[in-house]
């Protein structure tokens, strides 16, 4: 399997806080996000790359399993079992030369069709080894993503029924165990893990958990105050607009934004700000009018 520097593709160095991953990886999941790169399989790539990455690099145990063994990281536990069987054989300690980034990769040279030959453990040992890990992307509307709801993939030719919590975002990766490649010598399945791209169709620009909106109102209606019907996500509600509405005005329905990710019955709020209409073809008598009232104002 090609190797795949984490902190190359980040851009960051092997001394990187956690602050200085979370800022890298929003910066490349904008910069390569499918929506902004339609029909760019390179930017697919990559973004995929930059997931993978970040999901590997964000969470400690993984971060430092990575760091020791590079791109076998997932196995370097198996090697460690196989180590420890070594030293107890052969009555060698660690500080003997046994235990070396040498070893770790002739073992896995082996491991994965190298020289069977005399020392060399190879398949045939008995020894089972864990699949390969797949990475899949789903894209999801926005509304969607808004419901918790179950889709069907067909993976290694078998169907997986898999349900996706409500309030889901961009670069979230959820990990199906057991899913991924065979395993070898009767080892378990590797685990299939599906990144989100949710495509945004509709008036609402999402940040988080809030939605924000714009809203026209006629004059008439910001001048002396009204009654409005008002979008949300998931259908419409009455607002009052208060008279002498100004443009631009700001106002936030609480509750009425996205699901928070995996905190059933808590949501974000909806900040509308109004688009005061200004009225065109006024005819001559509505153009006197207009400047009779405002000679009082």
């Amino acid at each position: 399997m090609e190797f795949m520097d984490y902190y190359k593709i980040l851009e960051i160095d092997k001394n990187a806080s956690v602050e200085d991953i979370k800022k890298a990886y929003r910066k490349l999941a904008r910069k390569y996000h499918p929506d902004l790169n339609p029909n760019d399989t390179q930017a697919k790539k990559k973004f995929q790359q930059v997931n993978e990455a970040n999901e590997v690099l964000s969470d400690p145990e993984k971060r430092k399993k990575y760091d020791k063994y590079g791109k076998d990281w997932e196995r370097g536990e198996e090697y460690e079992k196989y180590r420890q069987q070594q030293q107890s054989r052969e009555g060698r300690s660690q500080s003997q030369g046994f235990g070396s980034q040498d070893d770790f990769s002739d073992f896995f040279e082996s491991m994965f069709g190298g020289s069977q030959g005399a020392g060399s453990f190879g398949r045939s040992s008995g020894t089972r080894y864990k699949g390969e890990d797949i990475h899949a992307e789903l894209n999801l509307d926005l509304k969607s993503a808004f419901t918790r709801h179950q889709q069907t993939f067909t993976v290694n030719g078998k169907n997986i029924r898999v349900t996706i919590p409500a309030g889901i975002e961009t670069g979230q990766t959820i990990r199906i165990p057991g899913h991924g490649g065979q395993g070898s010598n009767g080892g378990p399945n590797g685990d299939l893990y599906i990144s989100f791209s949710i495509q945004n169709n509709t008036p609402f620009r999402r940040q988080g958990a809030d939605l924000y909106l714009q809203q026209e109102i006629d004059l008439k209606t910001a001048l002396l105050g009204g009654e409005v019907l008002i979008p949300t996500i998931d259908g419409t509600v009455k607002v009052n607009v208060k008279a002498e509405t100004q443009n631009g005005t700001k106002i936030k329905l609480k509750g009425k934004g996205f699901p928070v990710y995996k905190r059933e019955g808590v949501f974000g709020d909806l900040y509308v700000t109004f688009d005061v209409k200004i009225p065109t073809n006024l005819s001559d008598k509505q153009k006197e009018l207009l400047t009779e009232i405002f000679k009082t104002l």
